[in-house]
């Protein structure tokens, strides 16, 4: 038993100094030179995949400030999962809600990192999307369009799509920024920067399992007060299509079987 304990208590100075080693000191008996190796292992293997998922951060910032603030996420953070894939929305959390906001801070990094999160969050994503429920080729207009699984619409206070070393906006613009994320069958991540009646269809589609495309391009239209304009009607048609080629619609709702009485 006390070869157990003193065994964790091994185990936690040694995990407590590769995360800190400023504040935690090594553990006894086990020379600087050993564990400097793994004291640059781990962290480096951190930094590698925290730079590959936020690469436009990585550069924005620059390496000596991302490498600091990596060191204080590795630092500070109680991860949730094992998992080194899910270390990204880990590190996501933490600048959302543990790390304090710097002075040299732009508004819109955490929109960004969020944004640059996405695209791994879609790339390995389990979900897959129940095909005998739907009709690939059925009527957008006159059946209600299914929304794929791995088709994320965003919205940004920023236009985060364009932000990088040599465009770094000083002030939100007017209008928000609408963007959907998705994968498609060859399991590639692309995005599309939509207007707001797209994202307001999207929107719909999201939380109305009842409603076909016509109708619900008519509520649209009536919020707009373009009721009576059959350009809008055409032009939502046309953004249907356009979301089924891209895979973003994926077709209609299979009709229910009727219940015999």
């Amino acid at each position: 038993m006390a070869e157990r304990q003193s065994f964790k208590a091994l185990q936690r100075a040694f995990a407590a100094h590769i995360r800190d080693p400023q504040n935690s000191p090594p553990p006894e008996d086990i020379e600087d030179r050993r564990m400097a190796i793994y004291r640059d292992l781990f962290f480096n293997n951190v930094v590698s995949l925290l730079a590959g998922t936020f690469p436009v951060l990585c550069r924005i910032l620059g390496e000596d400030d991302w490498r600091r603030l990596v060191r204080d996420y590795f630092s500070v953070h109680r991860s949730h999962t094992p998992y080194f894939l899910e270390m990204p929305q880990e590190f996501l959390h933490y600048l959302q809600n543990e790390r304090e906001r710097q002075e040299r801070d732009p508004d819109w990094l955490l929109e960004l990192a969020h944004y640059e999160w996405v695209e791994l969050a879609l790339a390995i994503s389990e979900q897959e999307p129940d095909w005998d429920a739907i009709d690939r080729n059925g009527d957008l207009l006159g059946q209600r369009p299914v929304l794929s699984p791995l088709a994320w619409p965003l919205s940004y206070r920023y236009p985060v799509h364009r932000i990088g070393p040599q465009f770094q906006p000083s002030a939100a613009p007017e209008a928000a920024t609408y963007l959907i994320v998705y994968r498609d069958p060859d399991d590639k991540v692309g995005f599309m920067e939509i207007n707001i009646v797209t994202a307001r269809l999207l929107e719909l589609l999201q939380h109305d399992d009842q409603r076909d495309g016509a109708e619900l391009l008519a509520q649209i239209a009536d919020e707009l007060d373009q009721s009576d304009d059959e350009q809008f009607r055409e032009a939502g048609r046309q953004a249907l299509v356009e979301l089924r080629d891209r895979h973003i619609l994926l077709g209609t709702q299979q009709p229910q079987p009727a219940h015999k009485q």
